[in-house]
């Protein structure tokens, strides 16, 4: 078990470069949002929702340095039973969730946090500050994500 608390500085340019690179691929390969999804990306507050691609994926991918890797698991961030992630404009969608609209909605819920944030670095400094401190069901960014979601159950 790593010491989250401890290792997240050493970790964050580890995850911002990850991160960084998952965004520029999903970016030249994925999919723009439908017109449907266009509205519910403007209803979370998303400024730019034009520039949205989506990667659907089998699975969401893992980073490939160990640590962290085990680091994502270990907060609960990646794993099997996650159906999404954002990187900014990117976002990996599982194949077998992607027309849920609660999901896109709480995906770009975390689209208007960067935008707002206005970089991966520093949306990523607070969201997994928040995380090591109080959980991921308890960080401040997912639960207002989950809140901005849940109109659209």
């Amino acid at each position: 078990m790593i010491d989250l608390k401890v290792e997240l500085p050493r970790l964050l340019p580890k995850a911002v470069e990850w991160a960084e690179r998952q965004q520029a691929d999903i970016l030249a390969t994925g999919i723009p949002l439908s017109p449907e999804q266009m509205v519910v990306a403007r209803g979370v507050g998303v400024a730019q929702p034009n520039n949205i691609r989506i990667k659907l994926v089998d699975r969401l991918p893992l980073p490939e340095d160990p640590d962290l890797a085990a680091a994502a698991l270990q907060t609960g961030l990646l794993g099997t039973n996650m159906t999404g992630l954002t990187l900014f404009y990117g976002i990996f969608i599982c194949k077998h969730v992607y027309g849920n609209r609660n999901l896109i909605a709480h995906e770009c819920k975390h689209v208007q946090q960067y935008e707002k944030r206005k970089s991966i670095a520093a949306f990523l400094q607070e969201y997994l500050s928040q995380i090591v401190t109080f959980g991921y069901s308890n960080a401040l960014l997912e639960q207002d994500a989950r809140m901005a979601a849940a109109i659209y159950t």
